[in-house]
């Protein structure tokens, strides 16, 4: 297990918070926790409550979906220096995707509520949050884009 200094230390040094105003820093700090999850390990599940952010430090996760008469197909894989999940910021708060491990992985957990809690509190945090979540969601949906540009390549 991490020491909070070493914890504090991941946290400053993420991409994901990076130009971060430093007084934000300890809303971060107060709700986190150090994970670790082996391959394979679920991380959250479709359609479950979405209770908490991450940050991936070190490790892979597949973010995978349920499709009938496939299973679990896996989406898009994420490794370290990248965010985890944005469904904690929004109602109703559930799962859009299941994360998975997929070698072994150390991640940044943080208490969903309360970093939404610390927004309301304090618009400046709440915009600056949901600058940084929206910029993950167009990653994605360029990452998703690429993908089906791929797929419709490949038909005749």
């Amino acid at each position: 297990m991490q020491t909070m200094d070493t914890l504090e230390h991941l946290i400053v040094k993420h991409p994901f918070l990076s130009g971060l105003d430093p007084h934000f820093y300890h809303f971060f700090n107060d709700c986190a926790l150090h994970r670790r999850y082996e391959p394979g390990q679920e991380i959250f599940h479709e359609h479950g409550n979405a209770e908490h952010f991450y940050l991936i430090h070190s490790g892979k996760v597949a973010l995978e979906t349920f499709v009938p008469g496939r299973g679990r197909v896996t989406i898009q894989t994420l490794g370290p220096g990248e965010a985890l999940g944005w469904s904690w910021l929004f109602p109703p708060h559930q799962w859009h995707f299941s994360a998975s491990a997929t070698e072994p992985t150390e991640l940044i957990e943080f208490d969903a509520a309360s970093l939404r809690d610390k927004a309301e509190e304090n618009r400046d945090f709440g915009n600056e949050l949901v600058i940084r979540v929206a910029r993950i969601l167009l990653e994605r949906l360029q990452g998703t884009r690429e993908q089906l540009i791929d797929v419709y390549r490949m038909r005749p």
